[in-house]
């Protein structure tokens, strides 16, 4: 089958051909990709942001963000069966770790994560587990909903971390509407009653969270934190949600921030610096947000097919891969870039 993989850090991707996975295990699930998500994570790995912390050998095949068609299954999977149209979970889970049982399997002890430390999706076919997969609805096309997988997933766990503390009245300030933030904003609309005020420093981005949900749209031209603290009152947000975390995004979200407000880090890329005895003598909260889980997919999917979460996607051949990692990196997409077979 056809596969692009790593063949080294900082050079390009390549693609090849590689054996078709078959189900080797008793709860083994293999995938027919229909759409593969290309995620600014996929730079940081070529760049081997990830090599020590993933320790995979090389070459692998990258992608992280899928779904697809059930293609085989093995002998004890009976949640799906061929043909069963699914998203897949990024994380294979042992589900009998002390995580896996407390529900917190995105914390598996024995967790293996495809297209970071094994074998991914952008290709032909991908290898998981019946742990991973989710069924979706018909209404859904795997190719519309398969940066959901992690993107989605990452944003709505973070929104629903959130809004768990959001009251109506209260304001919520989304730093970055672009591929995870744009769907943060609608997950928070769906769920909270708490007002929005979405902050990016491409004037394009900022319009699409105001047609999406956002209360207030703020250009981020140098004068967005005295924007921000004008729209509250001067006391600043609540809440925080930083799907940035790089170029002085940091800086500006804690300064965004009122006195005992939640401060939410889901992007990354630089050193949070706060004084300790900021943080002891306004009571904020630093709160750090990793993939969500299995559960949070299966709640993603129901506001999926409800139509109350929708991705903006530019669609690109598997085999044009460079140029939706070049669109990414040069900030030409306005949502998620797709890859498909």
């Amino acid at each position: 089958m056809k596969a692009i993989q790593v063949i080294g850090y900082h050079e390009k991707l390549q693609l090849t051909e590689v054996a078709e996975p078959e189900p080797t295990g008793p709860y083994d699930v293999v995938v027919r990709i229909g759409g593969a998500g290309v995620c600014r994570t996929d730079l940081h790995i070529l760049e081997g942001q990830w090599a020590e912390k993933s320790g995979v050998t090389l070459p692998y095949t990258i992608g992280h963000e899928n779904a697809g068609w059930v293609h085989a299954v093995g002998s004890a999977v009976t949640n799906v069966t061929e043909g069963d149209k699914v998203i897949v979970h990024p994380l294979i889970t042992c589900g009998l770790c002390r995580a896996c049982r407390s529900g917190d399997d995105v914390h598996c002890a024995q967790s293996q994560f495809p297209g970071i430390d094994t074998a991914g999706g952008y290709a032909e076919y991908l290898k998981t587990s019946a742990r991973s997969v989710v069924r979706i609805d018909d209404s859904l096309e795997p190719a519309d909903v398969a940066a959901l997988a992690d993107a989605g997933l990452t944003a709505y766990h973070a929104a629903a971390k959130a809004a768990r503390r959001l009251r109506p009245g209260d304001r919520c300030v989304v730093i970055g509407a672009g591929g995870l933030g744009h769907i943060g904003i609608q997950v928070l609309k769906a769920l909270t009653a708490a007002e929005l005020v979405v902050v990016d420093r491409n004037p394009d981005a900022v319009d699409l969270a105001v047609t999406i949900g956002a209360d207030h749209g703020v250009i981020a031209d140098g004068t967005q934190i005295d924007q921000v603290l004008d729209l509250t009152g001067g006391e600043g947000a609540e809440t925080v949600i930083d799907f940035v975390g790089e170029g002085g995004a940091t800086k500006d979200g804690l300064a965004m921030l009122r006195r005992a407000g939640d401060y939410h880090v889901v992007g990354y890329g630089e050193n949070i610096d706060v004084p300790t005895i900021d943080v002891i003598s306004t009571e904020i909260n630093l709160i750090g947000n990793l993939v969500g889980s299995y559960t949070d997919l299966c709640e993603l999917m129901v506001l999926a097919a409800q139509g109350r979460v929708k991705l903006h996607t530019a669609r690109y051949p598997l085999e044009e891969f460079q140029a939706a990692l070049d669109d990414l990196d040069a900030g030409r997409i306005r949502g998620r870039a797709i890859l498909v077979p």
